[in-house]
């Protein structure tokens, strides 16, 4: 509950940045007036009714934004470690930290990471079969799909050899 409230803050914050920095770019343009009476239809009556808008969108976005999905990659999680940090590392993550059958993998650049708003933690959840992975929805399932592919490729050429 306090990630997601972290996260939901987080966002409405972000939210107020960008249109902070359009209106700023819009004024600097000459393209809309300064005054927010003349700015907004409604005057400063609008800027509580897009901040009201924005608490609801920071609200939902992290119900939305964030899973938890299956990957399947097949063995035991000391057999596919070494193999699964390489490719995660080529996918530019690293290792952050690592416990029993979790793992958790961080953006290398930090440029990246803002760019993410610091929400690019991966945590991988070793269980019979492969793992459940949590982060950004996106992320989560451009990475299943790389790791499964991997790792299928690999294990093909292994059934291919006998």
């Amino acid at each position: 509950m306090i990630t997601y409230l972290r996260r939901a803050v987080k966002y409405f914050i972000w939210f107020a940045f960008i249109l902070c920095i359009t209106l700023a770019v819009m004024v600097a343009l000459d393209v809309v007036e300064s005054d927010p009476q003349e700015m907004f239809r409604n005057g400063t009556r609008s800027i509580w009714q897009i901040a009201v808008l924005f608490a609801i969108l920071s609200a939902v976005y992290p119900m939305s934004g964030f899973a938890k999905k299956e990957a399947i990659i097949p063995g035991e999680l000391p057999e596919i470690r070494d193999k699964l940090i390489k490719l995660m590392e080529s996918k530019e993550y690293v290792l952050e930290s690592e416990g029993g059958q979790t793992m958790t993998f961080r953006l290398r650049t930090g440029f990246r990471r803002a760019m993410k708003l610091y929400e690019d933690r991966l945590t991988f959840f070793h269980e019979p079969g492969g793992f459940v992975i949590e982060g950004l929805r996106k992320d989560v399932i451009r990475i299943i799909s790389f790791l499964e592919f991997k790792f299928k490729d690999n294990n093909e050429d292994e059934y291919s050899k006998s």
